[in-house]
């Protein structure tokens, strides 16, 4: 037994939480500095129409990150099953699959966007102010599609041993080398949204480097070999539909913001803009919560496969509380700091002014999203795709887009803000109940 997989086994939970918690937060501070690092240094320009173009291509983006997750949080999953098992030979042809898949699904994604730029950008909302800048911003990102997608997947297929400190490297190279970027191309050549969208596809590239290192020399149980790669049910549906639950949520959650976008940019580019700076600082809460029960799925999936259930129960709960607390002081710190926070992307008087509301709104679910997304994780960890799935499905398509209309029909720009963080209180609503009955079958007839 690798000291990773004696790790997963044995360590008290604080040792879990340092050595696979911690890194998954800063990988997720770093995907939400990631994210902020284009509004940021566009915004420095003073020209809300370009924040508003990036914003309107950020589905699309979500989007390649769903496809990603499909492989990488189903891969991650499958092969943390294998491991308890000890099942090598799976963990090798999963780790294939993920392989090759995730670099046929960027070069789909890259043929499709190019083909169908235009369109997809009005589909998106783009109007006459906004619409060559998405189109620029968007063809680059496509292009880097193949990049994007195995840099998504296996920094998370990684994690699956524990190997969260190497996952972290990888986000943090790419990241710091996309701001730096990022401060050459808008402010010294002065590239604006071309030059975001290349600094985020080199700095994908350079996370991509480290991957293949680390895979190839230093993980002798994955497998980047086409002789292991397999299409076989029992080898790409397994890993499709462990991965399915968060991917659907990615996607779903794409489609709300283009349906959102277009509701907000009827108000004007000026609200879109807000509304784009506002939802990175509640980014910030719920990508923290995402970076603890992520963090945490190896260990609970492990220990699942090995049937060690209450060990499995009691990380369970005991980050329920943990994220509880931290996403409470989150939600009071940003609430406290929010104009400061607002005026460091833009100054930009109106934005300002809608963005006070926009942050409350944005920020009000933090002290419960890391339920949500425990509950979720817990129900995909342990194999449970179908009621993970179904809860994702419910959170941005049967909860969300019937609100986000309702809300706006009766309340305005207001309503659309806030629809959000009344999806959220009905899905954890879904989440606890699918986790307890999923608990109770689990724990058999006895309990």
């Amino acid at each position: 037994m690798n000291p990773n997989q004696e790790m997963l086994e044995k360590a008290p939970y604080p040792k879990l939480l340092l050595n696979l918690s911690l890194p998954a937060v800063v990988i997720m501070l770093v995907v939400v500095i990631y994210n902020m690092a284009d509004t940021f240094f566009i915004g420095q320009t003073n020209a809300p129409s370009k924040i508003a173009a990036i914003s309107l291509c950020a589905p699309m983006f979500s989007i390649l990150s769903g496809l990603g997750t499909l492989l990488g949080s189903g891969g991650c999953t499958a092969i943390s099953l294998a491991l308890g098992k000890k099942d090598t030979e799976s963990v090798k042809r999963y780790s294939s699959f993920c392989c090759f898949a995730s670099l046929a699904l960027g070069v789909v994604f890259l043929v499709a966007v190019n083909l169908l730029l235009s369109p997809i950008c009005r589909m998106l909302g783009a109007d006459a102010d906004t619409m060559a800048d998405a189109v620029r911003y968007l063809r680059i990102i496509a292009l880097g599609g193949p990049f994007i997608m195995f840099n998504n997947v296996f920094a998370n297929v990684i994690r699956a041993d524990g190997a969260a400190k190497e996952s972290m490297i990888a986000n943090c190279t790419g990241t710091f080398a996309n701001i730096a970027l990022d401060a050459l191309f808008i402010l010294v050549f002065s590239w604006d949204v071309a030059g975001a969208a290349t600094a985020t596809v080199l700095g994908n590239c350079i996370s991509c480097i480290y991957l293949l290192y680390y895979v190839t020399r230093k993980q002798p149980v994955l497998s980047l070999s086409p002789k292991q790669f397999s299409l076989r049910p029992e080898t790409s549906w397994t890993v499709m539909s462990l991965g399915l639950p968060m991917a659907c949520s990615t996607l779903l959650m794409s489609l709300s913001h283009i349906v959102a976008n277009r509701m907000v940019i009827g108000y004007g580019s000026v609200a879109l803009a807000a509304q784009g700076v506002s939802g990175k600082i509640g980014m910030v809460i719920t990508m923290l919560a995402m970076g603890i029960c992520m963090g945490l799925q190896p260990a609970i999936s492990y220990n699942f496969g090995a049937g060690n259930l209450e060990r499995m129960k009691r990380i369970i709960r005991n980050t329920a509380v943990f994220t509880v607390c931290l996403g409470s002081v989150l939600t009071v710190l940003c609430y406290l700091g929010r104009n400061a926070i607002i005026s460091a992307f833009i100054d930009n008087a109106e934005v300002i002014a809608y963005g006070q509301t926009f942050v409350f709104a944005s920020i009000i679910i933090g002290p419960f999203y890391g339920l949500y997304q425990l509950c979720q994780t817990f129900l995909q960890s342990t194999g449970k795709a179908s009621y993970a799935s179904l809860v994702a499905l419910m959170d941005k398509g049967l909860f969300y887009l019937p609100l986000l209309f309702v809300l706006g029909k009766a309340f305005g720009l207001y309503g659309i803000i806030f629809t959000s963080a009344a999806t959220l209180f009905l899905s954890l609503t879904a989440g606890i109940v699918f986790s307890l009955i999923w608990n109770r079958k689990i724990n058999g007839p006895e309990k």
